[in-house]
């Protein structure tokens, strides 16, 4: 080893670290620090291995934004483009309310919250007893009038033939003064001395009260006649009093078939505010039926009734149940906005005016009912896409 603390070659050549290490791997100079490395990456030429990737990455990003803007278009041209749809929209229905139409005491309750009724189903019964009663009376009120009626009849029988008396009886005494009156022309056609004075008088006597008795009969014959005349009115009010008699019996019958609520349609009871044993006065309130007759009233934005048109079909989700889709079809559009028809419609003439995207109702009728495991009813939320184009 010299001064310089390096070791001499056995030939006298002062070895080189660098190139020791690079020609004998073996020793420890022959390992490269990470300094040296990034130095030797760096030197590479441009337009090496490293540019080319970064060319390939970019190719790559923008192949794939090309897809997705493709993708993204096709969607919106196939699945939004032809179709309007809003989640401002509702399921409409019937609701039947039920009342009574007599008072009473309610009896027997015979239906619960929510239960599926059909036509015709007593719902609740009215204590019946104040009615039958009724009945019974105007039962009772008809017989008589009809007896009633049979007298009036009878009698008019009695006075018809009083009347055919009457005229008999004066037939009979007009023959008799027709008679007597004869007899005094005879006695006055001949001489005095040949009749007597008393057989003229009698004659004359008897003249006069053959006419009397015609007048008689007459009179009687006419009484008879206004009695059959008010015997006949008698019939007519006796038929006029069967006939209230009967109305009264009808209205009893009613009043007594109206002690049993029935429900008017199939369908299910909702809102029952009546409990057995309540007194219940006629129009009040007691439950509702809903029929499984549905709809859908959709408030669509007025910029959105372009190209909407009746019998366009329509698919309907609702919110209960979102993996079902139910088939219908725009049944009407209303002729106006929904706040023209509100209880207080907007006044625009007055006060400052910003303009509000209106919207119209549009009724969606269902081609198909749910099945009857769903819980439909009026008032529930679902979404409509009217295919418009």
């Amino acid at each position: 080893m010299n001064s310089l603390g390096h070791d001499h070659d056995p030939n006298g050549e002062i070895p080189t670290p660098g190139l020791d290490a690079r020609n004998n791997p073996g020793t420890v100079e022959a390992q490269a620090t990470p300094r040296e490395i990034v130095s030797a990456d760096a030197k590479l030429p441009p337009g090496g291995a490293g540019e080319k990737k970064k060319h390939l990455r970019r190719i790559i990003v923008a192949a794939t934004v090309l897809v997705l803007g493709l993708a993204a278009a096709a969607y919106y041209f196939r699945f939004v483009l032809p179709f309007e749809t809003t989640d401002n929209a509702f399921i409409e229905g019937y609701v039947i309310p039920m009342a009574s139409q007599v008072p009473g005491r309610v009896a027997e309750l015979l239906v619960k919250d929510n239960q599926a009724v059909k036509q015709g189903d007593v719902l609740l019964k009215i204590d019946p007893r104040d009615y039958e009663a009724s009945l019974a009376q105007a039962r009772a009120d008809l017989e008589a009038a009809r007896s009633r009626l049979d007298q009036a009849k009878a009698q008019v029988r009695v006075s018809e033939a009083k009347f055919d008396q009457a005229l008999a009886t004066v037939s009979a005494a007009d023959a008799e003064n027709r008679r007597a009156a004869d007899d005094l022309k005879r006695y006055e056609s001949v001489e005095s001395r040949a009749v007597s004075k008393s057989a003229f008088d009698l004659a004359q006597s008897q003249a006069r009260a053959a006419s009397a008795n015609l007048e008689a009969a007459r009179s009687q014959a006419k009484a008879a006649e206004a009695e059959t005349g008010l015997s006949d009115a008698g019939v007519l009010t006796a038929s006029a009093t069967v006939r209230q008699a009967e109305a009264r019996l009808r209205q009893a019958e009613l009043n007594l078939s109206y002690t049993e609520i029935t429900a008017s349609e199939d369908g299910r009871v909702t809102r029952r505010v009546v409990e057995k044993g309540a007194y219940i006065q006629p129009g009040q309130a007691l439950l509702a039926i809903v029929p499984r007759q549905y709809w859908v009233i959709a408030n669509f934005k007025e910029i959105q009734l372009t190209h909407m048109r009746v019998g366009q079909p329509v698919e309907v989700v609702v919110d209960a149940y979102p993996d079902r889709k139910f088939k219908g079809h725009v049944e009407s559009i209303q002729s106006g906005a929904g706040a023209r028809f509100s209880l207080f419609p907007p006044e625009n003439a007055t006060g400052n005016y910003i303009k509000v995207v209106q919207r119209v109702p549009v009724k969606i009728l269902l081609d198909e009912l749910p099945a009857n495991d769903l819980a439909l009813g009026p008032g529930m939320s679902v979404v409509p896409k009217v295919h418009v184009k």
